[in-house]
This record gives structure tokens, sequence and C-alpha cells, in this order.
């Protein structure tokens, strides 16, 4: 093969870049992203204007909607990019730790989670604060909603796999009926009882962050970090990790 063949050959295996358009309406597409985030600190949720994130962008209104033609547009898009930010930083976490300490992926993955919450306080809000009145969250926001705990129980279905087994009480046997849905929607193949385990420590995991950056801890314990350590020990017992 001749020098040009080779050349010719390399860039033909080159993904084909964007076009200038398309890498320009990302651009300004992120920058307003950035900007509604930013609002969410200064008026809230219920509060967001898609009229003022134009405004500081330098754009008319007409320009700004063909991004996000509503606020609920916009309202989907930051609860997209929160929670995909969120399930990316703990999908990272997870995956440094060492494949077979299954106790030592499932705390990374839950401190990720925790150091995201206090770095992105409002950002959190959004998504597992108080809903905002007058906005239904569509479809799109579900697969970026799972990845944390579709995460937990990955790591969940590996430590089974290597024999270790968790703490399964009579009443989740008795009530495994109740997640029949979840296991349809989902097409988990996998008894009822262990996914209300995955389920168990998904909603403390989140009920603890929430709680600390909700102010509920306030003079209940005084050190945050430690009882973070406690609850998440206690979640890797009951998961048998």
């Amino acid at each position: 093969m001749s020098d040009i063949d080779r050349v010719e050959a390399a860039h033909a295996a080159e993904p084909p870049r964007p076009r200038a358009r398309e890498r320009a309406r990302e651009r300004v597409r992120s920058e307003a992203l950035d900007i509604a985030a930013r609002q969410l600190a200064d008026v809230g949720a219920a509060a967001l204007s898609v009229r003022a994130v134009a405004r500081e962008l330098g754009m008319v209104s007409s320009a700004i909607y063909r991004y996000f033609p509503s606020r609920d547009a916009l309202l989907t898009a930051l609860i997209v990019d929160a929670y995909t930010e969120l399930g990316e930083t703990a999908t990272r976490a997870e995956a440094a730790a060492p494949r077979d300490d299954y106790r030592a992926r499932f705390a990374a993955l839950a401190h990720a989670v925790r150091g995201w919450a206090l770095e992105n306080r409002h950002r959190y809000a959004l998504i597992y604060g108080s809903p905002v009145p007058g906005y239904a969250a569509p479809q799109d926001t579900v697969a970026p909603a799972s990845m944390v705990s579709l995460l937990i129980a990955s790591v969940f279905q590996d430590a089974v796999a290597a024999g270790h087994r968790p703490v399964v009480t009579p009443a989740m046997t008795a009530s495994a009926d109740l997640v029949e849905p979840l296991k349809r929607y989902f097409e988990i193949d996998a008894a009822g009882e262990l996914v209300m385990v995955v389920i168990f420590a998904f909603t403390n995991l989140f009920g603890t962050v929430s709680f600390e950056l909700f102010g509920h801890l306030n003079n209940t314990t005084g050190d945050a970090d430690r009882w973070f350590e406690i609850v998440i020990d206690e979640l890797a017992g009951r998961l048998g990790l």
C-alpha cells in the first residue's frame, strides 16, 4: 500500500466530524443548560424561565425556543443532564474499585453519589427534592434516573454469583409481589425478594443523602461523614457484600 493509500484509509476510518452548525448548536445548548443550572440556585426550579436564559445568553427568546420549546423542555434537559452526570460519576468510582471486592465497589459508588450531591446541591434537589408544580417528567428521564440503581444491582448480582448471600427478611419474601411491575418494566429475571434488597439499599442510600443535604440531620448526628460510613456499612451487610 502506498503512502497516499494509507493516508486515505486512515481518514476513511475516522468517525465523521460534526458539521460546524451542529457544533455551534451543541455549544449553545450546553451554555444554556449551564445558565439554567445557575438559575436553579437563584430562583428555584418553579421560577425557571426560558426567556431569562435567552437574555443571559444574549439571544432573542424566539431563538432559544428552537432549543427548548418550553420551560418543561428545559427542565427535562436539566433533569436528564443531572441524572446522567450523577450516574456517570458513580459508575467511574465503582469501576475503579477491585472487581472482587463487592463491598468496596458499593462503598465507592455510594460515596460518589454523596460527593456529587454535596457539590451540586441545587441540581440534586431538582431530581430528588420536591416535585416542580405543574411539571410531569416524560419517559426520557427514566433511563438516566435508573443508572445508579442498576449499578447497585450489578454489584449485587456479581456478589450473589460469587456466593454472597443478602439479608432477606420474611416480610420481603412475603411481599415479593410488590416488585412484579418493576420486574416486568425492566425485564428483570430475579427473585422478587432479591430485587427488594436492592431497592432497600437504593432508597436508604438516597434517603440518607437527602436528609443530610436538606438539613434533617442537623442536631441529630454530630459527624455526617462518620454517620454516612455507618449507613453504608449497614447497607453493604444487608446486601451480603
